[in-house]
């Protein structure tokens, strides 16, 4: 009996002593530079000034959208450090800003920095330090480039995918126009007036100007006046809000009124139409992905509800109006999930890994059938559009949500 006995007692405590040892070793958590037990760093650049300002509104959503986190206790009980600078919307600064936060702040990763230019000037610089820049604010479709440039991806739909569709809308329902296209003469606005020659294929021809502008110009006027001389009956708009606003009042002043088509990016009722004018912004054309927070067909809906229940805790002075707004939030939304995703492990590589294997998340602020996929060879998260009107103080979606083959 005493053999038996010390047997069984031997055997229990090697059996804890095993499992004291592998108790670490399986619950072992793996964290890169700007992961700790307790909080995840977290980089952002916006431009907080310049030309497109209006878009800082993004960063500040994002910032109330990570206190929210946090105050519901973080993410897998980690506390989110958003770190978010100004570059105003100039590549040169975005480079120190993008350098400060990897060297000195020392960021797991950057994430929803605003701009085509302004990423593109940090994106070599981000794959070689393989330090992921995620969720690119910017709809260009390089960020969707992941055997070249592993470490970066976009968010929203590419330019070249919006335009696409455009020239489909165009085709099909006004196929003998006369098109004038105002572009932001950079990465942005050539991708898009790319897309846009890609979409009408053979019936390029339709485009009978177009006129790029500077982002350093304090007016487009002259420009507006340009395309109207052309005899243009269909007026695209690649610009950012300042300019997008610009170009509406413009056009009404010269009376000039044709099938008026403005970029996603510029589609904001708050920050682009109420202060171009609501009444001569009738009728305008864009495509979206995203619930519009003025239109009230969206109140019962409980991913708005929950939305309209953040901006009332977390930011009571955001405009529900402005389409950054919504953005911010699915953005940030997004983010979490990922960080969600990784668990105990941070490092770089799998912040990367849990990125690139989303599957149908849909947050809340998405339209109903637009869902978040990405796969390894497959960096752009949102492939789908729905065309809509601006009428009265709201736009109306009409049509099929429209996929495209993003490509490069």
């Amino acid at each position: 009996m005493i053999a038996v006995r010390f047997q069984v007692v031997a055997f229990s405590a090697a059996f804890a002593l095993c499992i004291a040892v592998a108790g670490p070793a399986l619950a072992q958590k793996k964290y890169d530079s700007g992961a700790s037990d307790t909080e995840v760093r977290i980089g952002n650049i916006m431009p907080y000034s310049g030309p497109a300002s209006a878009y800082a509104v993004i960063g500040k959503t994002e910032e109330a959208y990570f206190n929210k986190v946090n105050a519901e206790g973080g993410i897998n009980g980690r506390k989110v450090n958003f770190i978010s600078y100004d570059d105003g919307y100039s590549p040169p600064k975005t480079v120190e800003q993008a350098r400060k936060l990897v060297e000195s702040d020392n960021v797991l990763l950057i994430f929803g920095s605003l701009g085509t230019s302004t990423n593109g000037a940090i994106r070599k610089y981000m794959n070689e330090k393989k330090v992921p820049q995620l969720f690119v604010a910017s709809g260009a479709s390089k960020w969707n480039d992941p055997k070249q440039y592993p470490w970066t991806m976009g968010w929203q739909p590419s330019y070249a995918s919006e335009a696409r569709i455009y020239a489909k809308y165009l085709m099909k329902e006004k196929p003998d126009g006369k098109i004038g296209v105002l572009y932001q003469n950079d990465d942005f606005g050539k991708d898009y007036l790319k897309g846009l020659k890609d979409g009408l294929g053979a019936k390029a021809s339709m485009i009978v100007m177009e006129d790029g502008y500077d982002t350093w110009e304090p007016a487009i006027d002259e420009h507006v006046v340009k395309l109207k001389a052309s005899g243009a009956d269909i007026f695209i708009s690649i610009t950012t809000p300042k300019f997008a606003a610009q170009a509406i009042k413009k056009a009404a002043e010269i009376n000039w009124h044709p099938v008026h088509i403005i970029s996603n990016v510029s589609a904001s009722v708050g920050g682009v139409l109420e202060p171009a004018g609501l009444e001569i912004s009738q009728g305008i054309l864009s495509a979206s992905y995203t619930k519009d927070g003025s239109d009230p067909q969206w109140n019962a809906d409980d991913g708005m509800k929950k939305f309209y229940n953040f901006l009332a805790q977390y930011a009571p002075k955001a405009n529900k109006l402005d389409a950054g707004v919504v953005f911010g939030y699915a953005a940030a939304q997004t983010m979490v999930k990922v960080l969600q995703m990784c668990g105990d492990d941070l490092t770089r590589d799998n912040v990367m890994k849990q990125a690139a294997s989303l599957k149908d998340f849909e947050p809340d602020t998405l339209l109903p059938g637009i869902k978040i996929n990405t796969a390894a060879d497959n960096f752009a998260p949102i492939e789908q559009l729905q065309m809509m009107r601006f009428k009265g103080k709201k736009w109306e979606l009409f049509g099929d949500i429209i996929s495209s083959d993003l490509g490069h």
